[in-house]
């Protein structure tokens, strides 16, 4: 394998924890309609987005035989969850990896199934916009992991060959366009996606904080 010359980010569950905001929230509204959200059932739509596979408002539709009224439903979830996510704050690793990956000129990017105005919104927000030479999300490709579009874009805009960049992802829809990609993925599952098997990733660790940049660098 050539040596790694850039590095790939997910954003959310990777970065920082949106998922367990956004599950928490869709788990307390199950429950108010007297069903319960499985983590498992939710991971289905983890690192891609609601589709014919799994969507909580399908699934709840079906589940109280009728359809609700979604509209006033949603506005109050995300009101809930917008209160949820400004107790957020970067994942433990994340600034120090950024930092070792600048200090040995190796640069970054993020690949996010979210759009722009979500991603650079928390971006500036946490102040890492310095760290990333490039924000790619479905607003570049209008795809979505588990295709490999998000990854191939940002190693474009890298100016390096899908070999040579590292992906850093929390999510099985992550590692399968990683790998799809042609790239080597190292999974840092959160609490979302721990109990998921990421066979085929090329490192799979707890926290970012227990790997190291340069512990990848070597060519294998």
């Amino acid at each position: 394998m050539p040596p790694i010359r850039a590095i790939i980010f997910d954003f959310d569950g990777l970065i920082v924890d949106t998922e367990s905001v956004g599950y928490l929230t869709w788990k307390e509204l199950y429950a108010r309609h007297g069903h319960e959200l499985a983590v498992e059932t939710y991971a289905q739509a983890i690192g891609t987005e609601f589709n014919d596979l799994y969507d909580p408002r399908r699934d709840l539709d079906a589940l109280t035989g009728q359809p609700l009224i979604w509209e006033e439903l949603e506005l109050a979830r995300l009101e809930h969850e917008r209160e949820l996510r400004a107790t957020l704050s970067t994942l433990p690793g994340v600034v120090d990896r950024l930092e070792e990956a600048r200090a040995l000129g190796i640069p970054c990017a993020v690949a996010s199934s979210s759009p722009l105005s979500w991603v650079g919104t928390w971006i500036d927000q946490l102040e890492l916009r310095g760290y990333f030479h490039h924000l790619t999300t479905v607003d570049d490709t209008g795809k979505v992991k588990p295709d490999p579009s998000l990854f191939l874009h940002a190693a474009e805009r890298l100016q390096v060959d899908p070999a040579e960049a590292l992906v850093f992802e929390d999510s099985l829809n992550g590692l399968r366009a990683a790998k799809a990609a042609g790239m080597r993925c190292v999974v840092v599952p959160g609490p979302m996606t721990r109990h998921l098997d990421f066979e085929g990733a090329f490192h799979r660790a707890k926290s970012l904080a227990e790997v190291s940049v340069r512990q990848f660098m070597e060519p294998l």
